[in-house]
This record gives structure tokens, sequence and C-alpha cells, in this order.
């Protein structure tokens, strides 16, 4: 994920101007890697090493995701709308 991705998520997610580690932006930032890296896979069946990866991601956005919606409700509700997490 290059510099400017970055940077565009953590400004659309953020809860204040020096906010870069909000469970919002963390979920965010670890929904595109994933989206990246599911791509990756579609082509390199056999990257084992990848999928291990991509596997750990979505455990850890998962635990993201169940801590938001045990303390701030409305806030998961509201990102996994944004980011199409559930359909």
């Amino acid at each position: 994920m290059s510099s400017p991705d970055k940077s565009g998520i953590i400004a659309q997610f953020r809860q204040s101007e020096n906010d870069t580690g909000s469970s919002e932006v963390q979920i965010a930032l670890l929904s595109a890697r994933i989206k990246h890296l599911t791509e990756h896979l579609r082509t390199h069946a056999k990257d084992f090493h990848s999928r291990r990866g991509l596997i750990a991601m979505t455990s850890r956005r998962r635990k993201l995701l169940d801590y938001l919606k045990r303390n701030q409700l409305e806030k998961y509700n509201e990102i996994v709308k944004s980011l199409g997490l559930r359909h």
C-alpha cells in the first residue's frame, strides 16, 4: 500500500487532527491491506506465506471490530457500512 492511499484512509476515518491509531483508522487500514492481498492471492494461488499473513490480518480486524461493537455500537455500524464489510 502506497503512502497516498494510507494518508487518505487516515484522513477519512480519523477522529481528530492527530488521530492515527484509533480503532476506526486501524480497521480501515487493515481492510485496504486485506483487499490488496486478496487480489495478490487471486494471481498467486500458491503463495502460502502471504495467505498466512492475510489470515492474521483478518483476525486482527475481527478483534478490533468486536471491540468497537462492544464499546461504541454506533461507530461500529458506521464503519461496517462505509467499508462494506457486511452483506
